[in-house]
């Protein structure tokens, strides 16, 4: 039974989280990359393996998603220098960010539009290598490019897909799957907006809507599918197949960065702020970048002061066994992709010592920050992917911020750091939607 008050009053910090305050947690287990690998045990041949998968598979994705013709079939976001958006955020927060600002803008992959293209476009890619390696429907010296003929649409069609999500997992499996001829399912919480719903079934896919949140989703959509032997669940809390497939994108930034000339060493941080719900995204990510920039790269979580579900998980040491509800947080925000009450039991253990902390933002910011970005850059993202630019704001504007430079030594190397805001989605946002979130103000 979890104790709410003996909870709050042994952690400060986790009373200003009850009281739905904004926090800076720093993670007091962090640990030099190094020995963090040993502990965790990071298996970096996974990643490689992972995305030697999706090369192999980019011939396919070229042919059903025409769109990623212009990239050969490989899924990648821009990585774009937002100075101006930069300069928007120091003048509305008074605050300072020294360095360089990029917007690295997953809001943008094709297919999806948005980050979970990269993990619920390699679990049903890989899902679907399975079952025809299984089936001796190819072999792994084929070009995969053959699995869009008929005959495989067929095969695949005998299967069924399902998945719970707030939206945007739900988008990536569900338009994957339907592509390539499986039976999908999606499972969506109450947060899930409309228009994803809509879209969804567009493409083909089943939607099943829940009047609860996203574990209750989660929770109903792998009860159905267990007992369906010829269904296959996407676990958003526990697959370390998304995981790993969030974890390609740590090499395919390395590359942008080295196109941009941009250094990431000792005396030029980097520091990576990503939006997270469950944290199946942000987790594989960073697990990624730490696996190539180690001790140089420092990354940190955004999560809504109402659905703050990783940070309560990771400061009690309790990850999923514990809920925001658990200490009164009604985990009901405007950030639907981060509508999260219990967090990843795979993904919270794995960040214990590589996560450099989290930060909490108010639901009005989120409106702020997108009008702020649409007004100075001419870009649009959701609402949820706003949460990334509280990290640039409090990272020298807080105390818990200053508190991390000093200890990790990086006050004078600042002005050669880059601070890179992740864009969780955006890009199938219809536009009268997209107008409707930026004439919204809830301050």
């Amino acid at each position: 039974m979890i104790n709410k008050d003996e909870i709050i009053k042994s952690n400060r910090t986790l009373r200003d989280v009850s009281e739905l305050k904004e926090v800076m947690w720093l993670n007091p287990r962090l640990t030099a990359y190094e020995e963090a690998a040993e502990k965790i045990n990071m298996d970096v041949s996974a990643i490689d393996d992972a995305k030697g998968r999706l090369d192999k598979f980019a011939p396919l994705i070229e042919i059903l998603f025409p769109e990623t013709k212009i990239s050969r079939g490989i899924i990648e976001s821009p990585l774009k220098e937002i100075n101006n958006m930069k300069n928007k955020l120091v003048s509305s927060y008074e605050t300072e960010i020294s360095g360089r600002l990029l917007l690295k803008m997953d809001s943008h992959l094709a297919i999806a539009g948005s980050v979970k293209a990269r993990g619920g476009i390699y679990e049903v890619l890989k899902y679907a290598e399975q079952l025809a390696l299984k089936s001796n429907m190819i072999k792994e010296s084929d070009d995969y490019s053959i699995l869009a003929q008929q005959k495989y649409r067929d095969f695949f069609n005998r299967y069924k897909i399902q998945v719970g999500s707030t939206g945007n997992l739900g988008l990536s499996i569900g338009i994957t799957s339907a592509a390539l001829g499986f039976n999908v399912t999606v499972h969506m919480s109450s947060d899930a907006k409309q228009w994803k719903k809509d879209l969804l079934r567009s493409k083909g896919a089943q939607v099943v809507e829940y009047d609860s949140d996203f574990s209750k989703a989660v929770e109903e959509g792998r009860k159905l599918s267990d007992q369906d032997p010829m269904s296959y669940f996407v676990d958003d809390e526990n697959s370390m197949n998304l995981f790993l497939g969030y974890a390609v994108a740590a090499s395919r930034l390395k590359k942008q960065l080295d196109e941009m000339n941009i250094t990431v060493d000792e005396d030029h941080p980097m520091f990576v702020y990503l939006p997270c719900g469950v944290g199946g995204a942000p987790g594989g990510i960073t697990y990624g970048l730490k696996s190539i920039f180690k001790d140089n790269v420092h990354c940190f979580f955004v999560e809504p002061v109402h659905a703050p579900s990783m940070l309560i998980g990771m400061a009690t040491g309790l990850h999923n066994d514990i809920c925001v509800q658990d200490l009164g947080i009604d985990g009901i925000t405007h950030a639907d992709g981060l509508a999260v009450g219990r967090p990843s039991k795979l993904v919270g253990k794995m960040m214990d010592y590589v996560l450099g902390g989290i930060f909490t933002t108010d639901d009005y910011k989120l409106y702020d920050n997108m009008r702020y970005l649409h007004d100075t850059e001419g870009i649009d993202i959701e609402p949820s992917a706003c949460a990334a630019f509280e990290g640039a704001v409090k990272m020298q504007n807080s105390e818990e911020g200053k508190k991390y430079i000093t200890e990790h030594k990086l006050k004078d190397k600042l002005g050669n750091a880059v601070h890179i805001a992740w864009a969780t989605g955006g890009k199938l946002v219809p536009e009268e939607i997209n107008r409707q979130f930026l004439a919204t103000h809830l301050n």
